[in-house]
């Protein structure tokens, strides 16, 4: 049985670490030098539950609060890993205004996300507490993963609980895909 496409948007501010985390996600290693992305699409397979996924990774480039939110990423997506860096608060009030602006963009009230706290390696920086970031994720039905791309620490579980949330949305009758909606 061919593997399940799922397409996956990482998102955040600048110099989060959303390569980083990309690039540990598909090759297993750690990029130190930081270099803005334009956009990249990383492809990896996956089981989760038995079930193969052909991953189709897009890391945008870093969002701020007045960034328009990109139209093509609110098309043809199945889930979504919004990033912050624990060591800024910029960046978790960013992630929040990216959420809105991503709900906005697809007028729904619910996507698959998983709420990503980067960078654990640097704890003695924290500006961000994981109780914040819990919070933050419950407020929107997310998951809540704090993660090291650095260390590889904590990973491949975000990608595992994306996509295991948006396949509990895909089975899900009540879900609002198969709405339409024109604006």
């Amino acid at each position: 049985m061919a593997p399940k496409e799922r397409k996956i948007a990482m998102m955040g501010y600048r110099s989060v670490g959303k390569s980083s985390l990309s690039i540990q996600f598909v090759e297993n290693q750690f990029v130190d030098s930081y270099n803005p992305t334009i956009e990249d699409t990383f492809t990896k397979i996956v089981r989760v539950n038995s079930t193969d996924y052909e991953v189709k990774l897009v890391d945008t480039a870093g969002q701020d609060e007045y960034s328009i939110f990109p139209a093509q990423y609110s098309m043809d997506f199945h889930g979504y890993v919004l990033v912050y860096s624990i060591t800024s608060q910029k960046s978790f009030e960013v992630i929040q205004i990216i959420y809105a602006k991503l709900l906005d963009a697809m007028g729904k009230a619910y996507v698959p996300v998983v709420l990503v706290g980067n960078k654990t390696d640097l704890h003695q920086e924290r500006a961000v507490s994981t109780e914040e970031g819990r919070k933050l994720a419950e407020s929107w039905k997310a998951q809540f993963l704090e993660t090291s791309a650095k260390q590889n620490e904590s990973v491949t579980d975000i990608f595992h609980l994306l996509l295991v949330q948006i396949e509990k949305d895909n089975g899900n009758p009540g879900s609002s895909n198969s709405s339409c909606v024109i604006s």
